[in-house]
């Protein structure tokens, strides 16, 4: 860390403690006297972070969907938190509420927190996520797919990389599939060889041309692996062994053939997306036949889920065991009659229904790239049957969903209800007997509390997860009776005082 960083950082913390102080002492009603490089230290770190969250929020537009998928993970457990939080806030509220002169002062404060309280309660109704399960619908894990086979371990789209995949337990491998100049199917994602080769050093004239225009020969003589030693895409490499960067470094371009002859081996599935070559190329138009003509020589065909859709009916009459596979969403219909088995999505456009409707006609659906294990369990519980992923290594120790939700029975959450009712009715008379001199502030202490009671039971209602209707009835009962217990027995306690 630079010295301008450290510095930054002491002058945040700082800051940020000084602000924290601040909200205690208006919490406490007490007045600031704040010292004028306080006040500059605030203006400037809140027109920082204004200033920064608007730069991240243009520079992370494509990532707004993530972030909303990742609220369909983490809403449940946020809403508990917050409905925890409002609990803790109570008492220090209520504490400002009776130092408080003004009455008008009183209203807003009271109403604010109520009206926080009350949205709280109303947020469940809108709320969706996958991860809230009834015990035993949770289907099987999603079969992972090394999205150009192992990307963190080895140089992607090599010999090396879709071994150490299926070693790390994936049971599918995927590639783009480019042909060379003289008709040999290979292995490459990008249009020309400059980031994963060093053709730059071998055809330093030529760096500027399609990978396509190149023969297999020369291709051949390209190093695919010293790249990923120098650059280290995924802060991964400090982490293999002499004899992985080893072997990382003396890797080459592989072909197709080489590839489908691992994956025989493996047993798995097979993805790949066939680039076509461009205008001028000697196998411009029989490039998917010489493909298929690779495909049919070297493993079987129920392996391969074939994704390009030009030609997909002539491909569908010449090899009708490969699983059709499309890269679109569509009707019914339209997926049943080109033979589609399967869909090959973007994550983004992760839904749970929708995948339930594909699953119900024997459509599976496979989501791409994947790597992170929160989206994983989102895509376990969303039901996809496969997702294709960069850290095939760490999803594959992954036995369960990292944020699931499951029911239980509704007597928990009555014995609970029960419990609390007990424990809100003793502490309501524990602040009646500290504030007896104020008939209205007894009064009001009273509705808090039965305020907190709500909260509290919204809490339990989480826990157990009351989804349908006669669960939301026994909710609504047990809420009425403990709030009529409550009630009865703070005017028994008040008569008995006042005889």
């Amino acid at each position: 860390m630079s010295f301008e960083e450290a510095l930054f950082s002491i002058f945040n913390k700082y800051v940020n403690t000084v602000q924290v102080l601040a909200l205690c002492l208006l919490s406490e009603g007490q007045r600031l006297y704040l010292h004028w490089s306080h006040k500059t230290g605030i203006v400037v770190t809140l027109a920082f972070s204004v200033t920064a969250t608007a730069i991240l929020s243009d520079l992370w537009s494509k990532e707004w969907k993530t972030l909303l998928l990742s609220l369909q993970v983490t809403a449940p457990f946020l809403h508990v938190a917050a409905v925890s939080l409002m609990v803790i806030l109570a008492w220090p509220i209520a504490l400002h509420f009776f130092r408080m002169n003004k009455r008008v002062r009183q209203v807003a404060v009271l109403g604010l927190y109520l009206s926080v309280l009350f949205t709280l309660y109303l947020v469940p109704l809108g709320m969706y996520s996958p991860c809230i399960k009834e015990a035993g619908t949770l289907g099987p894990a999603p079969k992972l797919i090394g999205h150009r086979g192992a990307p963190m371990l080895a140089p992607e789209n090599t010999v090396m990389s879709f071994e150490k995949a299926v070693e790390a337990g994936g049971e599918g491998l995927e590639t783009d599939v480019t042909i060379s100049y003289d008709g040999v199917p290979f292995l490459m994602h990008d249009s020309t060889l400059r980031r994963t080769t060093n053709v730059a050093e071998v055809f330093p004239n030529r760096t500027h041309l399609d990978a396509s225009m190149f023969t297999w020969a020369e291709l051949q003589q390209l190093n695919a692996g010293d790249w990923f030693l120098s650059r280290d895409p995924f802060g991964t490499v400090s982490s293999l062994s002499e004899v992985d960067c080893s072997q990382a470094q003396n890797q080459s371009v592989p072909s197709l053939a080489q590839f489908l002859e691992v994956a025989a081996r493996s047993g798995g599935l097979v993805l790949f997306d066939l680039r076509r070559p461009p205008y001028g190329h000697p196998y411009s138009q029989s490039y998917i036949n010489i493909t298929l003509q690779v495909v049919q020589a070297h493993i079987n065909s129920s392996q391969v889920l074939w994704l390009p859709s030009e030609d997909r009916e002539l491909v569908q009459a010449v090899d009708p065991q490969l699983q059709q596979t499309s890269g679109e969403k569509a009707s019914i219909k339209e997926l049943t009659d080109g033979h589609i088995t399967r869909l090959n999505l973007h994550y983004s456009t992760m839904s749970q229904q929708q995948i339930s409707k594909y699953q119900s006609e024997n459509i599976s659906t496979n989501l791409y790239v994947i790597s992170q294990p929160w989206l994983y369990t989102l895509a376990w519980c969303a039901g996809a049957q496969s997702v294709t992923t960069n850290s095939i290594h760490i999803l594959s120790n992954i036995d369960k969903p990292l944020f699931l939700m499951v029911s239980r029975s509704n007597s928990d959450y009555q014995i609970g209800t029960k419990v609390l009712q007990k424990w809100t009715f003793l502490e309501t008379m524990r602040h009646t007997h500290t504030h007896t001199h104020t008939h209205t502030h007894t009064h009001t202490f009273i509705r808090l509390c039965k305020c907190e009671l709500r909260v509290y039971v919204m809490i339990l209602e989480y826990l157990s997860l009351c989804r349908d209707g006669m669960d939301v009835i026994l909710f609504d009962v047990t809420f009425r009776k403990a709030k009529m217990d409550t009630d009865n027995t703070v005017m028994e306690r008040k008569d008995q005082r006042s005889y």
